[in-house]
């Protein structure tokens, strides 16, 4: 039994491969997978053209940059720095779309409007953006897009919901009359609008996210070509779950724009910005069993990477499938048909007690069944290649990056970030 699951292509032995060439712990990513949900969202069903961002905070690693923009994907950045570093990956300015929370100095409002005559694309999500921006905007003929707060949200956690009014990202629809009189002002108008609901949302509320754009640009925004409608589509990390439906929902956006098309004669194109739906299936997290213990209550098997590789868990609540090998053997697995009898929690290696790969919505850890691993066995983590490396502690008690591996759609297993050093922690310190 040597097969994950039924979407990967990478086998048990190729994981015990990368743990003995580059140590563990390691996150490995499946490039197969990958192309096969780059090409799932550029074939999105849609009216009058469509473009594809790749939301970059998902995953950052300069190959994999690579990788998504050379099947055809734009990118979607959160910070100026993001821009900087999707242009160090060779990413053209003109594909980038900066859609952020910063506001800037002089000397990084000089840097952007750089940046924006380089052809960057930049996403207004404040009335202070707004203001720093508009005149610039004006006086080179450069068309911005505009961040709405749509009024309804939804994540795979609250904290993951970003479009209503526990959240404050983009211009709420009260202060759109003051955004429209101030860029009236300037002689310029919004040509795209943009929403994002939140990340994992249910796909009924994305599709009801549908209608409420397009009603809020009839009302507000006469000269709007294409309309955003953001990312989150829900992956399905376990065997129990649902991922969204991505030609169901294309399908339906498909015909909400052909019939405003016949309401206000307006074409109007479409943007999504998938992130987690790119790369979350594709990563894996491989640690190695280094303890076992026992409470008489719960067992426990520790492994060389926890929270410091996988946050998601304390961060969110998230569940994460889990592998059990020995050697090149698969010896469990949960998308198999009997994943075994032995309960056990599965912990970390950090002094923290939360350091769990499992655990309830109020924090404490929970077993899963698994066949009972050796001490040395691999413990490999699926649904890590989207918000792991790019955003867990990985220096709390001073544990080290981990380095993270490719396994190409040619069948090589190749580096693509190496493990960090302790001097490199330090060396910014005085």
């Amino acid at each position: 039994m040597n097969k994950l699951n039924n979407f990967s292509t990478i086998r048990a032995a190729d994981f015990s491969a990368a743990a003995e060439r580059f140590a563990t712990p390691v996150y490995v990513y499946d490039e197969n997978l990958i192309l096969t949900k780059c090409r799932e969202c550029l074939d999105m069903p849609h009216a009058f053209g469509l473009i594809v961002r790749y939301a970059m905070k998902a995953n950052s690693n300069r190959t994999l940059l690579q990788t998504i923009t050379g099947a055809g994907l734009h990118i979607d950045a959160s910070s100026l720095n993001e821009v900087l570093r999707a242009s160090l990956a060779g990413v053209p300015y003109d594909k980038i779309m900066l859609t952020t929370q910063e506001a800037y100095t002089p000397a990084e409002l000089d840097k952007l409007q750089d940046l924006l005559l380089r052809g960057l694309k930049y996403n207004v999500c404040s009335l202070r953006q707004l203001r720093d921006i508009a005149g610039f905007a004006a006086a080179h003929e450069l068309e911005l897009s505009i961040r709405v707060q749509p009024g309804i949200g939804s994540g795979e956690s609250a904290t993951r919901t970003t479009g209503d009014s526990y959240s404050c990202f983009g211009i709420h629809l009260s202060d759109l009359p003051e955004a429209a009189e101030y860029t009236s002002s300037q002689g310029i108008e919004f040509r795209k609008v943009h929403c994002h609901i939140g990340s994992g949302s249910n796909p009924n509320v994305w599709i009801q996210s549908i209608d409420v754009m397009l009603d809020i640009i009839a009302r507000h925004f006469p000269r709007a070509e294409c309309v955003s409608f953001g990312g989150g589509f829900k992956v399905a990390r376990m065997p129990d779950e649902k991922p969204a439906d991505l030609r169901l929902l294309g399908d339906y956006a498909k015909e909400r724009i052909e019939n405003f098309y016949q309401t206000t004669g307006r074409k109007l194109k479409v943007e999504i910005e998938p992130g987690t739906y790119i790369v979350a299936n594709a990563g894996y997290a491989v640690a190695r069993v280094i303890d076992k213990k026992s409470t008489g209550d719960f067992n426990f098997i520790i492994t060389d990477g926890g929270m410091e590789i996988n946050a998601r868990p304390i961060m969110y609540g998230s569940r994460h499938p889990f592998y059990i090998m020995a050697g090149d053997t698969l010896k469990s697995s949960e998308f198999g048909d009997d994943p075994g009898e032995y309960e056990a929690i599965i912990a970390g290696k950090c002094c923290e007690s939360s350091d769990m790969q499992t655990l309830t919505d109020d924090g404490y850890g929970y077993p899963v069944k698994m066949k009972e691993p050796d001490i040395g066995d691999l413990c490999v983590i699926g649904g890590v290649g989207a918000y792991c490396s790019a955003m867990t502690p990985f220096n709390y008690n001073s544990h080290t990056q981990i380095p993270e591996a490719l396994f190409t759609a040619g069948g090589e297993l190749r580096l693509i970030r190496r493990r960090q050093t302790l001097e490199q922690i330090v060396e910014n310190e005085m």
